[in-house]
């Protein structure tokens, strides 16, 4: 099982023996970047270092990874305008890379960069995140049902 994401594509790719499933991503607004406060998407080999929102359902909001309780919807979005909405499953991101994408000041864990659901009225294919990989929630569901703890992941 590999997933290989690609920023310039704004695309997810899962490869798992002989069977391909393709997903419309959306990475950072400011590009590719490690640098902690940067809010780019950071690049290299990273592994899922933690599988987070089992069983929750669509919509679910999480906050520092936990879930709030409550459901997205525009009535939500609408009480909390400045919110970026972490929704229904994370796949929290590890870097492979000393010095590239691991420790210090280019740690993705320590980033909080994670693959996430994001409200399906946000547009993918589009770079508009704050450094972590935007997916649709069915999307996102179906890649966390796929993947373990460990998974390489390749962003480039």
């Amino acid at each position: 099982m590999l997933i290989h994401v690609s920023i310039e594509q704004q695309l997810l790719t899962i490869q798992d023996g002989t069977a391909r499933q393709e997903y419309a991503v959306s990475t950072a607004l400011n590009g590719p970047g490690e640098q902690s406060g940067s809010n780019c998407t950071p690049r290299g080999q990273h592994i899922v270092r933690a599988r987070i929102g089992q069983g929750a359902p669509l919509g679910a909001v999480f906050v520092g990874r936990r879930p709030t309780g409550e459901i997205w919807s525009p009535a939500l979005a609408r009480q909390h305008p400045d919110r970026d909405w972490i929704l229904t499953r994370i796949l929290w991101l590890s870097g492979c890379q000393p010095g590239f994408n691991r420790l210090g000041r280019v740690d993705s864990m320590r980033r909080f960069i994670y693959i996430h659901g994001t409200p399906d009225s946000e547009p993918m294919g589009v770079p508009r995140s704050h450094g972590c990989i935007r997916m649709r929630n069915t999307d996102v569901t179906a890649l966390f049902d796929r993947v373990s703890v460990g998974c390489p992941v390749f962003i480039e």
